[in-house]
C-alpha cells in the first residue's frame, strides 16, 4: 500500500475523533514569525484541514495540497464554508504552485510521509524570501507514566508500521539542520482532552497504523483498548495530557538542498 492510501476508509473517524490543534498556534507564529492575516499559507498534507483552520480563522488564505483522495474530499467539502481555502491534488514534493507564492509552508501530521530532501526543495521553491515552514504534531503526552506507556504497549503490538510512523521527535532534528541559515522556533503547548469509550476507540482507529475491521489483528486491538479504558478511567471518562509541538524554520525561498 501507498503512502497516500494509507487512510482510504479512515476519513469519518479522522475528522470525527482526531485532536484539533489549539488556537495557540496562531500565537506562537504571529509573536515569533509575524504571521500577518496577509499572509498565504500553502498547507501540505492537509488531510481533512484541521491544520488548516487554523489560519482560516486568523484571516489567511490557504492552498491546501492532498494526495489522499478521500481526506481531500473532506477538505474540499470545508472549502464551501470557506472561500479563502483552495484544495489541490499534489505531493510535497510537487505542489504545482509558483515560485515564491506563498509566505508559510505548514505541515501537520504528514511529515512522516514525505521524501524529506524532495519536500524540502520544493518548500524552498515555493516560498517567498524570508519566508517560513511550520511543522506542528499534536498527539498525546508521553510522560512515561503507567497510562502512556500502557497505551503504547497497544499500538505497537497490533499496530502496523507504528514505530516509523510516529516519532514526533524525529522531524525537531531533521528539518533544523536543512534551514540552518534562518531562524528556528520551537514551542509545546500543553493540554487534556477527556473521551469517553466509543470517542477512545475512534481516535485510535483514525490512526493509519491501526488494523481496519476485517483486518487481522483488529478484534484483538479492540479487546486490549476495551482492557486499558476500563483500567484507567474515572466516571467513565479518560483523561489524558496533551502536547502540541510547534516548530517553524525560516527558510529563504531558494531552491536548493
Amino acid at each position: 500500500m501507498k503512502h497516500t492510501d494509507r487512510f482510504t476508509g479512515r476519513v469519518e473517524s479522522y475528522e470525527r475523533y482526531r485532536l484539533r490543534y489549539p488556537p495557540k498556534v496562531i500565537e506562537i507564529l504571529a509573536d515569533h514569525c509575524g504571521l500577518q492575516r496577509e499572509h498565504m499559507v500553502a498547507d501540505i498534507g492537509a488531510g481533512t484541514g484541521m491544520l488548516a483552520e487554523l489560519f482560516l480563522e486568523n484571516g489567511n488564505a490557504v492552498v491546501a495540497i492532498e494526495p489522499n483522495d478521500d481526506m481531500r474530499a473532506a477538505c474540499e467539502q470545508m472549502a464551501t464554508a470557506w472561500p479563502g481555502l483552495t484544495v489541490r491534488r499534489a505531493t510535497a514534493e510537487n505542489t504545482a504552485l509558483a515560485d515564491a507564492s506563498v509566505d508559510f509552508v505548514s505541515v501537520g501530521r504528514a511529515w512522516h510521509w514525505f521524501d524529506r530532501e524532495r519536500a524540502v526543495r520544493e518548500f524552498r521553491r515555493i516560498l517567498r524570501p524570508a519566508g517560513w515552514v511550520v511543522l506542528a504534531s499534536n498527539r498525546r503526552s508521553q510522560d512515561g507514566s503507567a497510562e502512556a506507556e500502557a497505551y503504547e504497549k497497544i499500538l505497537m503490538k497490533f499496530g502496523r508500521d507504528y514505530r516509523e510512523t510516529h516519532q514526533p521527535t524525529r522531524r525537531m532534528v531533521e528539518v533544523a539542520p536543512l534551514f540552518a541559515e534562518g531562524a528556528v522556533v520551537r514551542q509545546e503547548v500543553s493540554g487534556e482532552q477527556v473521551q469517553t469509550l466509543d470517542e477512545f476507540l475512534g481516535q485510535t482507529q483514525s490512526f493509519s497504523a491501526t488494523p481496519k475491521p476485517g483486518d487481522g489483528g483488529y478484534m484483538g486491538m479492540q479487546v486490549a483498548l476495551e482492557d486499558f479504558f476500563a483500567r484507567f478511567e474515572h466516571d467513565g471518562l479518560l483523561h489524558t495530557g496533551t502536547i502540541c509541538s510547534v516548530m517553524a524554520c525560516q527558510g529563504n525561498g531558494r531552491s536548493g538542498s
